[in-house]
């Protein structure tokens, strides 16, 4: 395809999503990847100034994990969860807010954007309430795990976003929180993102992974659209499993409740984030109604 064909695909999708808003959560190993994070970084500020209203929400697992172990403590894991006792939930705010975020926003800054780094502590972005045990398998035996510092989101005070974009900012959310006592809980980053589409009724949740999308049993293809009912229908029959289920489930919530459409991208390949928002075929994976 002609370089000018490729423009002129784009067109209507810039057109349609003109003044829209989207929230993009960062994920996988763009954040440990600083060339894969720096393409993401400057996809992000091109939708920016093409006239979309761009929420970024990031993750930082790995980042977790290699700061615990540099600090001497080792994580701990009960059925593949992280648990979060008080001085994890410590080192965990530390890499999320004070590295991760701060560099997300001098990426952005570099780039010629305006962009401003908070967590859901701030301005009541976030309340959560402490998980409740888990049932989780190890080995052969089923148990409750108490995950310790981990929330499950209560409430949504988008205001903060909304100031922040209306004044042309690109907000950098963090994913912390904070219960009814004032104490701080960590959230899952997919969760977070799509919570924060719902109340700020984006028209679209890109959920950028490790992976090209939803695929089958075999693993062998990608689903690139995917109903509410096809996807609930791959989890009950286990096609999808492990770090997928809260990936898709966070998407299908955000469809259920309004935002148009909800995407699962593999945010290692480059500019896939553009092909995918601005192409006819797509490059991962889109959940609708």
């Amino acid at each position: 395809m002609k370089r000018e064909d490729v423009l002129m695909e784009a067109l209507p999708y810039i057109q349609k999503f003109h003044g829209k808003t989207i929230v993009i959560k960062l994920g996988g190993h763009a954040m440990v990847d600083q060339k894969i994070l720096d393409t993401v970084i400057r996809d992000a500020v091109l939708l920016r100034y093409v006239g979309m209203k761009v929420v970024l929400v990031h993750g930082g697992g790995p980042e977790i994990t290699a700061k615990m172990r540099a600090m001497g403590k080792e994580p701990k894991f009960v059925g593949g969860l992280r648990i979060t006792d008080p001085e994890t939930l410590e080192i965990a705010q530390m890499v999320l807010v004070g590295k991760i975020n701060d560099g997300i926003v001098s990426l952005l800054s570099s780039c010629g954007t305006r962009a401003v780094g908070i967590s859901g502590n701030d301005a009541n972005l976030l309340f959560a309430r402490k998980m409740d045990p888990q049932r989780v398998k190890v080995g052969d035996v089923v148990q409750e795990v108490d995950l310790g510092r981990v929330g499950e989101i209560e409430e949504v005070d988008p205001e903060i976003l909304h100031c922040l974009l209306a004044q042309d900012y690109i907000p950098v959310v963090a994913p912390m929180a904070l219960d009814r006592k004032g104490g701080n809980l960590n959230i899952n980053a997919d969760t977070a993102a799509a919570e924060i589409a719902i109340a700020l009724r984006a028209f679209k949740l890109v959920n950028l992974t490790d992976v090209d999308g939803v695929m089958n049993a075999d693993r062998t293809m990608v689903y690139r659209r995917l109903s509410l009912s096809d996807a609930e229908a791959m989890i009950s029959d286990g096609t999808i499993a492990g770090g997928m289920i809260p990936k898709l489930e966070g998407c299908m919530k955000a469809v259920r409740s309004g935002v148009a459409n909800a995407h699962v991208v593999n945010g290692n390949k480059e500019h896939n984030l553009l092909l995918e928002l601005f192409t006819d075929e797509g490059v991962g994976t889109m959940i609708t109604l």
